[in-house]
């Protein structure tokens, strides 16, 4: 039998409707680091799979048993189903939780073995940075960012990315054991090699939209250079992972001026009142001193004062008033691909 020219992961479970069904999840991730092959017999595993390197073989607690080592694979997972730790020499995995949790294990086992990064999936055309920002408070800015966000996830490889002091997202915030975007910061200076791997660890999902979960303590925003905020964001856009990345941008970041102009275009929310008015002309002012008018240039002011309700889950932004003017908005945005 031909070897398999590229990485193998092998999955095994006799439920055959879990199979099935983790077996599409995977799929949908077309830049995974292995070739995903799915049994629901051990016989016919070590029967087909005895000729081939094996990278990762994911089995179920049910169907695991000691001939399965006769394939030598790098890395063995058991999916547990009893939730008792069997085997403590390997690595086991809730088979019964949220896809993308197994998902995000799986990778960090691949993790430990990997010598390359992700295979980048990449589009017909360069990664477009849409920057939020404005200087007026309680605009709503990451309401608008969101329903931005949402909006384009349903077309489009869509990540956003929430840089406010404090994020005030109860559905996006991390609890203490989840990464954050600290966490990719730290990945990138210490394991540039393994980056879009680390990173593909860290995403979380909201229907469609990819978003790596805001820092846990803004304090830490006010210690990240510029360099590092720009290293990041061009690290995103060589991957190719993405057709848009929204950034709900703040001024307790370093470079916030540098991070506008790379973004292809800008959506600053405003207020009618005499002191939001003041702000926004002090903030157009100091772009000028700076000479940042190419940030002027591309951005467009919004007031969203008329907008009287929002919905309450995330996964509603995509309907009501604020997303049918948010769908207006784009259709005449520069930097939107339109199908």
């Amino acid at each position: 039998m031909r070897e398999s020219d590229g990485k193998v992961m092998a999955l095994c479970d006799t439920e055959e409707e879990y199979a099935q069904l983790m077996s599409e999840f995977l799929r949908r991730h077309k830049d995974l680091p292995w070739e995903l092959h799915t049994y629901t017999s051990v016989k016919e595993l070590l029967e087909r799979e005895q000729y081939r390197p094996i990278v990762m073989l994911v089995v179920s607690e049910s169907a695991y048993t000691e001939e399965l080592q006769k394939l030598r694979p790098d890395r063995t997972v058991v999916l547990s189903e009893s939730g008792v730790l069997r085997w403590e020499e390997l690595p086991c995995v809730d088979k019964y939780q949220q896809a993308e949790e197994v998902l995000r294990y799986l990778l960090a086992v691949y993790m430990e073995i990997a010598d390359i990064q992700l295979p980048r999936l990449r589009t017909s055309s360069h990664t477009v940075f849409i920057g939020n920002y404005s200087p007026v408070r309680r605009c709503m800015q990451t309401s608008f960012a969101l329903t931005m966000s949402q909006l384009l996830a349903q077309e489009h490889r869509t990540l956003y990315l929430n840089f406010e002091h404090y994020a005030g997202i109860g559905e996006l915030l991390p609890d203490i054991r989840t990464f954050d975007l600290a966490d990719l910061l730290y990945f990138l200076n210490a394991e540039q090699n393994k980056f879009l791997l680390r990173m593909r660890t860290m995403l979380c999902r909201k229907g469609n939209l990819d978003y790596i979960p805001p820092m846990k303590s803004g304090q830490n925003l006010l210690t990240v250079t510029a360099a590092e905020w720009l290293g990041l964001l061009q690290k995103i856009e060589e991957s190719g992972e993405y057709e848009y990345v929204i950034l709900d941008l703040s001024e307790s970041m370093q470079g916030l001026f540098d991070i506008l102009r790379l973004c292809g275009h800008i959506f600053t929310l405003v207020s009618e009142d005499r002191i939001a008015c003041s702000k926004l002309l002090q903030y157009e002012q100091v772009l000028a001193l700076y000479e940042y008018e190419d940030v002027l240039d591309k951005t467009k002011r919004v007031s969203l004062s008329h907008i009287r309700r929002l919905p309450e889950e995330l996964e509603q932004y995509t309907k009501g008033e604020l997303a049918d003017m948010v769908r207006e908005l784009l259709k005449s945005c520069p930097c939107y691909k339109k199908e």
